[in-house]
């Protein structure tokens, strides 16, 4: 099976996120999506990251109607910092029937060669990259790439959580599934 791996730290998942995976499942031959969720990014120090099984928790809760989308924990079992040529790695292994291909924004894809390993990323997996506006898909590293024009929304992890803080609604901005549960349990307020 064709298997898209959308990675990231979803912190928390939103709307922008869905609209992606939607497109490209409606617009390519990939038959699932996995959004996979990263426990810790090597790129990323964010002291506001939330516990990973509650990040993992609120893709679940986003995506539970949708049997073409997975919320995957698969980068939990492997050493940290998670480095995405690990998990392909370990997947390759492990799925040996199916096909994975990765998931990422052009602005990514432009700081691709800086991955670890990249060059067994781009010699076992094609790319799908979803433009973001003032990041040209430049493939100078001979990827194999396809690029799809998924309509994006301006909206960040970042900014919810400043939201949160402030105690302003996020409501449309995430799944409601999604504000319900980080209102429960009073994510991101501290």
């Amino acid at each position: 099976m064709k298997i898209g791996l959308f990675f990231g730290s979803f912190n928390p998942i939103h709307i922008g996120h869905l609209i992606i995976v939607n497109y490209i499942l409606n617009q390519t031959d990939l038959k699932k999506i996995w959004l996979v969720v990263s426990p810790l990014n090597p790129f990323k120090t964010d002291d506001s990251l939330l516990n990973e099984y509650h990040r993992l928790g609120l893709v679940k809760k986003a995506v539970e109607n949708d049997d073409r989308i997975i919320a995957s924990n698969i980068e939990f079992q492997l050493p940290k910092p998670s480095y995405t040529v690990n998990t392909l790695t370990y997947l390759k292994e492990n799925h040996a029937e199916d096909e994975f291909s990765v998931i990422m924004g052009s602005d990514g894809f432009q700081n691709l060669d800086k991955w670890k390993n990249f060059e067994t990323i781009i010699n076992n997996h094609k790319i799908w990259i979803y433009c973001r506006p003032g990041f040209e898909v430049e493939n100078k590293i001979n990827a194999e790439i396809e690029i799809v024009q998924a309509p994006l929304l301006n909206i960040s992890s970042t900014e919810i959580r400043q939201l949160i803080k402030k105690g302003k609604s996020i409501r449309y901005l995430v799944p409601e599934k999604v504000r319900e549960e980080i209102e429960k349990n009073q994510y991101y307020k501290e």
